[in-house]
């Protein structure tokens, strides 16, 4: 990448006889100045201007809604990202950024594992990231292509006016910057190795919060090297530096004192006391070492401190010894390791000379060389003995290609690859492979051996899906030692297995990914694929099985397959023990008081144990007793399916018997029963019917059938007329012979023709029907008591002839006045329709013959000719 960053002018305040100004560069047209080479102090040498844009860019990013409630880790891997993203250049991939898990890993100072289940999901599930995984010719994942979305935001909503909005050269600056805080460390091949960072050794538990707080100070510190304190009142106990870290993270003062500390303890930071008019103690100052080295500005009394705890004890000129100049530690802040500044600033006292020699003194800094860099890799300078770290970092002190490199399983996602801008002779996967080959023993672990043209080949052995051979990717090298047989086996099981994930994933395509991460966590337990002695064993029945860890189907080792948090049931798994050993043990003491420790150990183990032993067959009655009710429900549910399916049947057969029947009205076959213009008619038969008795509720004597028969009758002959009318109409539409050509369509045509104008007249009939009845004795009474009724409430009685009261009353009555015409339409009705039921049915059918004289002048349909004919 390029080694350019900014620097501006020293102002004068910050000279003075006891400071060595830095060499003078040559200045750009755009206020950027040219640094010579690619060291730390030119990374760290920025000007005032870029030092601005960078930290309005790292704050308005770290105050970003999607990254609002996340830890220091994932908010340290956005930066890293943002810094590794490319400027918009009118490309596809602007604004996207390409790394893996284990080189964002080493940014952070922790595992890969953690940046999968803990780093990367929770950027995702808050929108803050968008990651896609590359995968290369053979199927291997190689990287991520990463896109920080308040970047895209930025660009597609405030354009270049944003902060977060950085041109080429300041992302370039930006990323030269905090590869010198932090940054891992490289040695490509053919070009010069790029120094691991300040912190690049520190690693674990608040390496994260450490490096983002260092980022954080130094975009607010100047040239001069002095941290700019924020301002106000601030608790004595903490101080104003570990106030002024706590608002740059965002967290409490106690926890920022912690950081400030560890900081001072990795020699990146040092803190002395301002002096007064009095000669005593001021206000405490904090310097950022690497900024002061860069500008030539570090100061000989300022006294580093290892912990939180240590008191900043100052000593008068003329005292001897102590930090003495020549006496400090060597070079501080130089790559990956801590030291001292020799620097001396004589104007700086804290004591007249004349004043004693006080007791409490500052203990001399122990110098600290740097050793050989193998590789420039994030865990070097903790020795040379290759050791794994006390901590859940492992493999971080191991250097890459080194002879004590530990035998490593293949990973989903490559660790190893080029630096961005460079072009790979391979593909990471088959590096990979060929450095694991290379070893052959460390510390009485086995190395896997093998020729890099055999462990090429292995990919070719893979399966040709996709899914499986992401999956199948960590145990490629085992893959290679199945015979045919056993490779079917494997895949039929890595295929069930991914069948099961997908249903107890939100998002199916994952349960490759999830099941490479599980071989590869049962391969680093076993401690790599050359201790496995049984691939085919090992793979169906440890790699591949789920090992849930509670009840819950989606735990397993306690992590949840679905969101890759940490399982809860778990949790309340372990507080039930823990419940249970302390009941245990208080029924122990309340009935045995007088034990011993041994003998009440012993008596503890032996109680747990039964009840263990309790549990466990309570759990195998349970089992079975499940599998039971399983197989109750499975033979329940195959009967009702069976019996489903029998009904089905039966209705099939019998619509297919229906439609094979003929018309009961006139005759044309296979016409389920009753043709179209048939079913029609009958319609319109019924609405013709129901328009006359609905006009009969108001225009008849109810108790007179002759008087309903009349109004029936007149309703009948009207809506036949309009029906005629209708079919005159149409035919005066149709070209002649056209109704000849098609007789039955022609029919259906006429009988819904004939319907339409039933419908129509009917809700005719229907609105007079009721605008009647809405004027009966009956009506005319209901709408009166509502109107009384409205007029008489208690919000009406102080003026119950207001218009209020009035407009109130009247809509009651009107409402009511409907009711009641809705009920005397609806009793009428059904009056009307017992009469007429009962006396259809006193009727008897028509006789045969006057039938058969009805039926016969209807045209035969076109099977029914045939058949005649026949």
């Amino acid at each position: 990448m390029s080694g350019a960053a900014a620097s501006a002018a020293v102002p004068p305040a910050f000279i003075n006889s006891s400071v060595v100004d830095a060499p003078q560069l040559p200045t750009r047209r755009d206020g950027l100045r040219l640094l010579p080479g690619g060291g730390l102090d030119d990374a760290l040498r920025l000007g005032r201007g870029m030092r601005l844009r960078l930290l309005a860019a790292i704050r308005g990013l770290l105050a970003d809604p999607s990254l609002a409630g996340l830890g220091d880790a994932a908010r340290l891997a956005a930066v890293v990202v943002y810094a590794k993203s490319r400027a918009p250049e009118g490309r596809r991939d602007d604004l996207q950024s390409y790394i893996w898990g284990a080189e964002l890993g080493r940014w952070l100072g922790m595992s890969e594992s953690t940046v999968h289940h803990d780093v990367l999901p929770a950027l995702r599930e808050s929108d803050a990231l968008h990651t896609r995984m590359v995968i290369n010719d053979e199927g291997h994942p190689v990287g991520l292509d990463c896109l920080v979305m308040p970047l895209w935001r930025a660009h597609q909503g405030g354009g270049a006016a944003n902060p977060l909005a950085l041109s080429k050269v300041e992302l370039s600056v930006l990323l030269r910057l905090i590869e010198a805080l932090f940054g891992p460390g490289w040695a490509p091949e053919g070009k010069g190795p790029t120094p691991p960072g300040l912190l690049a050794g520190r690693t674990g538990k608040g390496a994260a919060t450490d490096r983002l707080g260092l980022l954080l100070m130094v975009l607010n510190t100047r040239a001069s090297g002095w941290l700019q304190l924020c301002g106000g009142s601030v608790r004595k106990k903490e101080g104003r530096g570990a106030a002024t870290l706590s608002r740059l993270l965002g967290c409490s003062p106690s926890g920022a004192r912690k950081v400030l500390a560890r900081l001072t303890e990795a020699g990146v930071v040092a803190r002395q006391r301002r002096a007064t008019a009095t000669r005593m103690n001021g206000r405490g100052r904090v310097m950022l070492l690497p900024i002061a080295r860069a500008y030539g500005r570090v100061l000989a009394s300022v006294e580093l401190v290892s912990g939180p705890g240590s008191v900043f004890s100052q000593r008068p000129d003329g005292a001897v010894g102590d930090l003495a100049p020549g006496q400090g530690a060597g070079a501080l802040g130089t790559s990956g390791v801590c030291g001292a500044e020799t620097a001396v600033e004589a104007g700086d006292r804290e004591r007249p000379d004349s004043a004693e020699f006080h007791a409490e003194h500052a203990s001399g800094v122990t110098p600290v060389s740097s050793p050989p860099l193998s590789g420039g890799f994030s865990g070097e300078g903790r020795g040379g003995e290759g050791r794994r770290p006390e901590r859940v970092c492992v493999r971080e002190d191991q250097a890459v290609g080194g002879e004590d490199a530990a035998a490593e399983p293949a990973s989903p996602v490559a660790e190893v690859g080029p630096l961005r801008g460079e072009k790979p002779g391979k593909s990471a996967v088959a590096e990979q492979r060929r450095q694991r080959a290379a070893g052959t023993h460390t510390r009485g672990r086995p190395k896997a051996v093998a020729s890099g043209e055999a462990r090429q080949q292995v990919g070719v052995g893979l399966p040709e899906d996709l899914g499986l051979r992401m999956a199948l990717g960590p145990v490629a090298w085992l893959w290679s030692g199945l015979n045919r047989w056993q490779q079917d086996q494997v895949v039929e099981a890595v295929s069930a297995e991914l069948e099961r994930l997908k249903d107890l994933l939100m998002q199916p395509e994952d349960a490759s990914r999830l099941l490479a991460d599980r071989l590869t966590d049962r391969l680093e337990e076993v401690g790599g694929e050359a201790r496995v002695s049984s691939p085919f064993g090992w793979i169906t029945r440890r790699g591949l099985v789920q090992r849930p860890a509670c009840s819950d189907v989606r735990c397993d080792d306690g992590i949840r397959l679905d969101t890759g948090g940490d399982c809860a049931n778990c949790g309340n798994v372990i507080h039930i023990r823990r419940a249970r050993r302390v009941r245990i043990a208080a029924d122990i003491d309340r009935e045995r008081p007088g034990l011993g420790v041994a003998e009440r150990r012993q008596v503890l183990e032996d109680r747990l144990r039964e009840h263990a032993a309790a549990e466990a067959e309570d759990f195998v009655w349970r089992r079975e007793r499940a599998r039971a009710e399983q197989a109750r429900r499975k033979k329940a549910r195959a009967a009702v399916r069976d019996r489903g399916e029998r009904e089905r049947q039966e209705a099939a057969d019998a619509e297919a018997v229906r439609k094979a029947l003929a018309c009961e009205d006139c005759g044309q076959q296979r016409a389920a029963g009753l043709c179209e213009a048939c079913d029609l008619r009958r319609r319109t038969e019924a609405g013709i019917a129901e328009a006359g008795l609905v006009t009969a509720t108001w225009a008849a004597d109810l108790d007179d059938a002759v008087d309903v028969a009349a109004v029936a009758a007149h309703v009948r002959a009207s809506l036949e007329a309009d029906i005629e009318t209708t079919h005159q109409q149409f035919l005066e539409l149709m070209e002649p012979g056209e109704l000849e050509a098609s007789p039955i369509a022609a029919a259906s045509v006429l009988a819904f023709n004939a319907l339409q104008v039933v419908q129509q007249a009917l809700l005719e009939y229907r609105c007079s029907a009721l605008g009647r009845l809405g004027g009966t004795p009956e009506a005319d009474a209901e709408a009166r008591r509502a109107y009384t009724t409205e007029q008489n409430r208690r919000w009406f009685r102080s003026n119950p002839n207001g218009a209020d009261a009035l407009a109130a009353a009247t809509q009651a009555a009107d409402a009511a006045r409907e009711r009641t015409a809705e009920y005397l339409l609806t009793t009428r009705l059904e009056r009307l329709r017992k009469r007429t039921a009962a006396r259809s049915e006193t009727v008897a059918p028509a006789p045969w013959s006057a039938r058969l004289t009805e039926l016969a002048a209807r045209p035969l349909d076109g099977e029914m000719a045939q058949a005649v004919l026949a």
